[in-house]
């Protein structure tokens, strides 16, 4: 068929069509870059659009390298060191690289703010290739919402873009001149691992509950610090120690905002959530449990909300009492409200499980436990990176995450405590740094932060969490969070068409983590043939054998995503899993 001939039905110019293709990619599950028009499901008339040079919008492998440099990567500061955002900001001593502070203003964002179109929409525009052969779109899509498909955001209100239903779209759904919060394929240039490639397969990373990938910005301000502001904190009366003391402790205020938390003497810095859940077990909780109190964590928690808890018990007679949860992962609050009485000390419970991604209704969690009179401590290793923490809000007493998890470097998180109750509270290990006067017969300690952090800390990691947490807020937590949501939906939908897949963790609020088992096939098996594509999950108990036992499990494979991950990568991860549920084995 001819331009002309194109024309005379009404059908755009083969350019908007092949825009229109290069959208609607993300819709089609394909585990190869080189998927043919008649494998991707697109009318015949439209087949030879399905080429490597119509890319799938999210495909970053494909496409970085035409790429303009502009988006969040670019920018640097006077010392040439790159910010993670465009615009002018004021650099300071303490903040070298021009970072901004403070969070973002909260957004109200929809699906159509992604660009996506309805279901109606789709379903007019292109037939979907689903993992039900000749299954029409609008059936494939009848029982799930919100839509699946992203598509690339630039193309929204081009010239040339005449689709009605777009058209309507960009009237009712975005104001005029609508830019999407950030481009992931923009994003992706800032981590220089997403170029790895893994048995000659492009990086796909989708273990990141277990931990997260360092944007350029963190990886160059820790270096940074090591090359001109190296030196002990707070001691010595020198340029490079004043350098250092700056950066440290702009990185406390950083972690300050970015918690919403009244005073930079309510954030501690420790090594990650695990030495944070041990100080208050082994400071406040050695202080203040007698026996007969109790202790209460939900069947949802990690190892380490677990275990010192334990050893708290172990030490002073007091009682451990867990939170049931239902089928589908999520906390039974009527159980919870039955085990809170006069007894109950210490609640604490994680704000999103690790191995089932259950997001917890953690502010009527805390209020219920308050109501009993009960201290409450909310781990957040799983949520900082995918949803606002604001402890004011929640009204936690402590609030604990770890850098890694959310962007930043090993070997170092916080510990916020309101400052009273910290100052209430004994130190945990004794040293230099956290004194003000020692004799031989007594000893004087700061209060809080410094009576907790003994000895020289993490200087250059912490530095480099600020740099994390600046860039997280640079993007937007509230966008991180519902492009990650969509993301979730759209690997959710598919993941549940495999044959002989079990999804572990239902819950009706969840994170972006998917944990499952195939039948026929060892959770190790799974992982080390996703492996072989290039695609890092996890696989095993996850830290959490309570819960995967409450499933009657002792190990799943868990993909974990990001925003830095995409659809296309979402396809390759599907398409394997079909491969192996193909050729089922027994075990």
């Amino acid at each position: 068929m001819s331009i002309s001939d194109h024309a005379s039905l009404g059908v755009p110019d083969v350019e908007t069509l092949t825009q229109l293709a290069n959208q609607f990619f993300s819709a089609l599950p394909s585990s190869a870059a080189g998927v043919n028009g008649v494998d991707a499901g697109l009318p015949p008339g439209l087949s030879h659009l399905a080429s490597p040079q119509a890319p799938h919008p999210f495909a970053a492998s494909t496409v970085i390298g035409s790429l303009p440099t502009t988006g969040p990567h670019v920018g640097t500061s006077p010392n040439n060191v790159p910010s993670p955002f465009t615009g002018d900001v004021p650099t300071t001593q303490a903040n070298p690289v021009g970072y901004t502070q403070g969070l973002q203003p909260a957004l109200t964002l929809n699906p159509l703010d992604w660009g996506l179109p309805s279901d109606a929409e789709l379903a007019d525009m292109l037939t979907l290739r689903s993992p039900t052969p000749g299954l029409p779109i609008g059936q494939a899509l009848a029982s799930a919402s919100p839509s699946y498909y992203f598509l690339e955001h630039a193309s929204l209100g081009q010239p040339g873009l005449s689709s009605p239903g777009l058209q309507h779209q960009q009237a009712v759904g975005t104001p005029q001149g609508f830019k999407p919060p950030f481009d992931v394929n923009l994003v992706r240039r800032d981590f220089p691992i997403l170029s790895e490639r893994v048995n000659g397969r492009p990086l796909i990373w989708l273990d990141n509950a277990a931990t997260t990938q360092k944007p350029r910005c963190v990886i160059d301000r820790v270096s940074y610090f090591y090359e001109h502001e190296n030196s002990n904190i707070h001691r010595a009366a020198h340029e490079l120690a004043a350098r250092a003391t700056d950066a440290y402790e702009g990185a406390r205020e950083t972690t300050r905002a970015f918690l919403n938390a009244r005073s930079v003497n309510e954030i501690v810095f420790v090594r990650g959530t695990t030495e944070a859940i041990n100080l208050v077990a082994k400071s406040w909780g050695r202080a203040n449990l007698r026996e007969g109190d109790e202790i209460i964590v939900s069947h949802l928690e990690h190892h380490a909300n677990i275990v010192p808890w334990q050893q708290l018990c172990a030490f002073t007679g007091a009682k451990l009492r867990v939170i049931p949860v239902d089928d589908d992962g999520q906390i039974l609050l009527d159980e919870y409200a039955k085990l809170l009485g006069p007894r109950t000390k210490l609640v604490s419970f994680t704000q999103v499980s690790n191995a089932l991604g259950t997001i917890t209704p953690a502010k009527q969690m805390v209020a219920m436990a308050h109501s009993a009179g009960a201290r409450v401590l909310v781990d957040g290793a799983q949520s900082v990176s995918h949803m606002r923490s604001d402890v004011i809000d929640l009204d936690c007493d402590w609030f604990v995450f770890s850098g890694h998890k959310i962007f930043g470097p090993t070997g170092i998180g916080a510990l916020y405590g309101k400052e009273a109750l910290l100052n209430e509270t004994p130190p945990w290990q004794g040293g230099g740094n956290m004194i003000k006067d020692v004799t031989f017969e007594h000893t004087e300690y700061h209060d809080a932060p410094g009576r907790f952090e003994a000895g020289t800390g993490n200087i250059a990691d912490a530095v480099g969490l600020g740099a994390a947490l600046n860039y997280v807020m640079q993007l937007g937590i509230d966008n991180i969070g519902a492009y990650e949501h969509q993301l979730l939906v759209y690997a959710t939908r598919l993941l549940k068409d495999v044959p002989g897949l079990r999804l572990i963790g239902t819950a009706a609020n969840k994170a972006s983590v998917m944990s499952f088992t195939l039948q026929g096939y060892k959770t190790e098996d799974v992982g080390a043939a996703l492996n072989k594509e290039g695609i890092a999950v996890r696989s095993g108990h996850h830290c959490a054998q309570p819960i995967l036992r409450r499933f009657g499990l002792e190990a799943t494979v868990r993909p974990s995503l990001a925003f830095y991950n995409t659809c296309a990568e979402v396809d390759t991860l599907v398409a394997t899993l079909h491969r192996l549920s193909g050729g089922r084995k027994r075990v």
